[in-house]
């Protein structure tokens, strides 16, 4: 019989590993055969050397799981013992011949997120599928009767222009920020469906600021460019979900237009609601890009590099 062991960082991790009950240790133990128990900040095995192996690599796993998404969910589990399958299924739009699948194992996560969470935070780089696939989880929800509208939202931060100096009323003006949500819209259904949606205010896409005072039931909410949301912007959209509601955010926090020292929403809500039961976090990488393949190499190339002083037409 052997023995060995691993020590824990904080007292947190452990209750979050152990689960209910230690009902995680437990199936840990079974499925593997070896004998796990605690001792102070020490986690210890005892057992075959080929089970005290396999229970470092499962508790390995389990702990990386921890780190990225400061919660542990059954499927996390499962895959992490061997006993579940890889979720390629896709999502069902509920049209003929339509169905959106998962490219990468990061987009699968996400996707297992978004049906096991009630709050979903996702961080990742252009192309990646945050928005995309938040949509198409959506629309699965509206036409299974899961939800009864769907809420769109964008801030509309000025990427380097000025919205008085734009055309058109307000709606004109914040138009160009809504765009990519009615673009992945407008991909996945046709466009005839999505104007009777959006006449019949079953999907509504909006500016931040319009969510103000409002509290939305059995409404499926994405808040798409959070990293462009301060943190009482986020906190007022967190506020709005009603009973039987489901919110995702979306953002990307390399390509934040905030005034310099203005800490994000997207960042700080992943800090302090990412160890929250019923809150997912999701982190892309530029492994999930689906998008042309250049984007990912264009991606990466910015990421290697320090940035460049750009010089203005005064200069």
């Amino acid at each position: 019989m052997s023995e060995t062991s691993i020590l824990f960082e904080s007292h947190d991790q452990i209750r979050t590993l152990f689960g209910p009950q230690d009902q995680n240790l437990r199936r840990v133990r079974e499925a593997v055969g070896v004998d796990i128990f605690i001792r102070g900040d020490e986690l210890r095995f005892a057992g075959t050397p080929e089970q005290i192996e396999r229970g470092h690599q499962v508790i390995g796993e389990l702990l990386g799981v921890i780190e990225r998404k400061r919660q542990l969910t059954q499927a996390d589990l499962d895959r992490a013992l061997g006993v579940a399958p890889v979720d390629d299924s896709g999502i069902d739009l509920h049209e003929p011949s339509r169905a959106v699948k998962p490219r990468s194992a990061g987009q699968s996560e996400y996707i297992r997120a978004i049906r096991e969470s009630d709050l979903v935070f996702c961080s990742g780089p252009a192309g990646s599928g945050k928005t995309y696939l938040s949509v198409a989880m959506a629309l699965n929800a509206l036409r299974s009767e899961q939800v009864r509208r769907i809420v769109l939202v964008r801030p509309a931060v000025e990427a380097g222009e000025k919205l008085g100096f734009l055309p058109g009323d307000m709606l004109a003006k914040v138009n160009p920020f809504l765009r990519p949500l009615l673009d992945a819209l407008n991909d996945m259904l046709d466009f005839e469906q999505v104007r009777r949606y959006m006449d019949n205010d079953v999907i509504e896409i909006a500016p931040l600021a319009f969510m103000r005072g409002r509290t939305l039931n059995e409404t499926f909410m994405i808040l798409d460019e959070a990293q462009n949301t301060t943190i009482t912007q986020m906190k007022m959209f967190l506020t709005r979900m009603g009973s039987d509601s489901k919110i995702v955010v979306t953002g990307d926090d390399t390509q934040i237009d905030l005034e310099p020292g203005v800490r994000n929403g997207l960042t700080d809500s992943i800090e302090r609601l990412g160890g929250i039961e019923r809150v997912g976090v999701v982190r892309l990488t530029r492994d999930d890009i689906v998008r042309h393949r250049l984007v990912r190499e264009i991606v990466a190339a910015y990421e290697s590099q320090a940035p460049m002083t750009e010089v203005t037409e005064d200069q």
